[in-house]
């Protein structure tokens, strides 16, 4: 019998949805011949691709999904968002508040629960002012629900402390892009992977962790044998497994490799000098503009031969994949975590966007360099509403008076209600409410206590009787659970209304399918109700409904380059994502920016075709930064390397996908992967259990031993609650960005 992948998906999803809410497996058999009773536009809610799906809803449930085929995924699904209906009803779902109580979490009354709520944040604030209190969120929440916790706490409490996880995943994407172009997000969009000739793949392993952009890619150079592909990765992934170059380096050098890239191109005289000439500008990392020789000059200490001293790369190779980029008629750079989390990130960030400024591979179809984010709103949830501590909506910055005026007259607030301090980073943060000088902190859509670096620090912190954490969180089972004061019932994914944008800066709206289980409510709901109780002023937080935030933040970010406006509700409900900008209802968005006849933000008339508004000068950045080591690095104590990441079907913290018997039983632990020369000097054989230790603590898992990690390297997936692989990475970060250093820290390893 021939069967389809898509049957077999379609079938699985639908048996899986089924079962997970109680319907006899005699019924279960013949799931995928069960036609829904309706069928409501959503997106997926897991990766940052923001893939757009279609909610199958039988009798009031939601029994199964499929690939939206008028988003950009075409209808396509990777089996993670195929099999999302049992999280919705898991067993582990909390439906009710509970209270902590002699250590222990008793059931409680809504009412009983935010009271108690408001009285402790109010007596903090009272007792040691506005910096006592935080909010945590994610890029997970809606759009919606970031924007509003946001200005309740910088508009309504007084308090810049507005954090959120993408601040360990993208925080150096976005100071990498505002360094380098003046502004945050992607250049161009995913219609670029239809055009490029060449991929420059680097810290990402996209055949896992965003499967649906990279089947694009696959597509692309299978129906086109003279692209390119070049995967750098010091580990040999399935994404470098299709590669024409496979760039395996010592961890940590790909900086130098980087610039080494850079000396090859211009030695070859494949630069595009009329091109950078023109449009950017070189500057040294103290802020300071030099020309075109001075960076020649500072690129002599990365020729190809002392970079492969350093990196292990040869010559020859790095020679290779520079003409290959530079030669292709568009080239198309990817990266996520392996550059991002470095304390180096922003750096390595801006050594990618050099390349496409020094080669004008940039502002054209099929050219142009693309951040991949990790969750489903990094971007269009954080990064875009303002949700850090020091940030304001639509790329503007607390620090600057004229910014914090703006939000003030469009807010109608009081001049001066904005306070002028930026608030505490994410490990400030958390080192402060370790320390109980933040005495209450709001936990919303996110597990910190599994996901913070060097965990044994927070874990701690969040033991204490002398701080308070509140956490609206849909699974009881997250691992942040066990140290919450209060616990509320937060309605997932379907039950409720909103807003995703996605990598490309496509907003997309999820509909509301189902009512929320039990007791559970929308994060906006929480947040309102929370917002009344602390007494903040009616104007801060005039809204009824979720898209009464959504149109006011529309008009936010009117009069800034982010303009879209022309996203209405109205248009969301019948389109499958628009991209920003987009100022007016019959724009039909923005697929490449900086480029006059593309970007709206560029007059008709205006005389270059290339402009960085984002800059004074108009022009782009091409950064001299120079090779720095890890803040760990390997030496005689502990000479291996320690990464980590995920794998093709778990996502972030497991409280999703471990809920999926299929998923659940393709990695039912976490394990270290060994390389097979490594393991033989070790005596460690496949299946053996390993001691993995670093200065923080120590932890065995079982080996996977391959040709997968180059020498001197270890992987581990951070999924699994119960080998809690952050217990052992380090907590130092990049002095820009704030972004931890999970990618690379110093181990040694034994067999047990």
């Amino acid at each position: 019998m021939k069967v389809t992948r898509r049957e077999v998906l379609k079938t699985v999803a639908a048996a899986s949805a089924l079962a997970a809410i109680g319907v006899p497996l005699t019924t279960v058999v013949k799931a995928a011949d069960n036609e829904p009773d309706e069928w409501v536009k959503s997106v997926c809610r897991f990766c940052g691709t923001g893939c757009g799906v279609m909610v199958g809803i039988k009798d009031g449930k939601c029994v199964t999904v499929k690939g939206d085929p008028n988003n950009h995924n075409a209808g396509f699904l990777c089996l993670k968002g195929a099999l999302m209906p049992p999280i919705v009803y898991s067993k582990d779902r909390v439906t009710q508040p509970y209270i902590r109580k002699k250590g222990k979490l008793e059931p409680a009354s809504w009412d009983e629960a935010m009271g108690l709520v408001a009285s402790k944040f109010k007596a903090a604030i009272k007792d040691h002012g506005p910096q006592s209190v935080a909010y945590y969120g994610s890029g997970q929440a809606l759009t919606e629900e970031t924007y509003l916790a946001s200005k309740i706490w910088k508009a309504g409490l007084g308090s810049n402390n507005v954090e959120g996880n993408p601040r360990l995943c993208m925080a150096s994407a976005v100071g990498g892009y505002v360094t380098t172009f003046g502004k945050d997000e992607p250049c161009g969009s995913y219609s670029d992977i239809d055009a490029a000739t060449c991929f420059f793949i680097i810290g990402s392993n996209m055949s896992e962790c965003h499967p649906i952009l990279f089947k694009r890619v696959a597509a692309r150079k299978q129906a086109n044998p003279n692209v390119k592909v070049i995967v750098v990765d010091p580990r040999k992934t399935n994404t470098a497994r299709i590669a024409d170059e496979h760039v395996s380096f010592k961890p940590g050098t790909d900086l130098a490799i980087l610039n080494s890239m850079a000396y090859v191109i211009i030695q070859e005289e494949m630069d595009g000098q009329r091109f950078h000439n023109k449009y950017v500008t070189f500057m040294t990392n103290d802020k300071k503009k030099v020309d075109f020789d001075a960076y020649m000059k500072f690129l002599e200490d990365y020729t190809p031969e002392k970079v492969e001293e350093l990196s292990g790369v040869p010559a020859d190779q790095i020679r290779r994949i520079a003409i290959m980029f530079a030669e292709s008629s568009g080239a198309m750079s990817f990266w996520c975590m392996g550059l991002n989390q470095r304390i180096r990130g922003v750096w390595a960030n801006n050594l990618v966007s050099n390349l496409h400024l020094l080669t004008g591979q940039i502002g054209k179809p099929g050219a142009t360099p693309f951040s991949l984010t990790g969750q489903p709103n990094a971007c269009g949830g954080v990064r875009d509403t303002g949700g850090l501590c020091h940030l304001l909506p639509a790329g503007r910055l607390i620090k600057k008076p004229e910014h914090r005026a703006q939000l003030e007259k469009q807010w109608g607030l009081e001049p001066g209600t904005i306070a002028p301090k930026p608030g505490l980073h994410t490990i400030a943060l958390w080192n402060a409410f370790s320390e109980a000088k933040v005495k209450a902190v709001f936990v919303l859509c996110t597990n910190p206590a599994h996901s913070l670096p060097n965990a044994n620090i927070y874990l701690e912190g969040m033991k204490r009787d002398d701080n308070f954490m509140v956490l609206s969180e849909p699974f009881m089972d997250a691992l942040t659970v066990k140290y919450a004061d209060v616990l509320l019932p937060a309605a997932f994914w379907c039950e409720k209304r909103g807003t995703y944008g996605c990598s490309e800066r496509r907003y997309s709206l999820l509909m509301k399918s189902v009512e929320p289980m039990g007791e559970c409510k929308s994060d906006f709901d929480i947040l309102m109700d929370f917002a009344r109780r602390m007494d903040v002023d009616p104007k801060v937080i005039p809204f009824k409904t979720v898209d009464d935030v959504w149109n006011e933040w529309r008009e936010v970010s009117s009069i800034t380059p982010y303009n879209f406006m022309g996203i209405t509700r109205a248009r969301m409900e019948k389109e499958s994502g628009i991209l920003w900008p987009c100022p007016t209802e019959d724009h039909p968005g923005t697929k490449i920016r900086y480029v006059r006849g593309e970007d709206p933000n560029i007059p008709k008339d205006y005389k270059n075709k290339y402009h960085f508004y984002g800059k004074k000068d108009g022009r782009a950045v091409i950064w001299l930064r120079p090779y720095k080591g890890a803040a760990e690095e390997p030496d005689a104590e502990y000479p291996m390397v320690l990464t980590t990441g995920r794998v093709i079907d778990h996502w972030h913290t497991g409280t999703m996908t471990m809920k999926v018997p299929e998923l659940r039983r393709s990695f039912p632990k976490a394990y270290v992967e060994v390389n097979i020369d490594d393991a033989k000097k070790a005596g460690i054989k496949n299946g053996d259990d390993v001691l993995l230790e670093t200065r923080r603590d120590k932890m065995v898992f079982q080996a996977k031993v391959s040709d997968v990690c180059r020498p001197g390297l270890v992987f581990v997936p951070w999924y699994d609650v119960n080998l809690l692989i952050n217990k052992l990475t380090l907590n130092a970060f990049d002095a820009g960005s704030k972004q931890p250093e999970y990618k690379i820290c110093a181990i040694r390893i034994k067999k047990v």
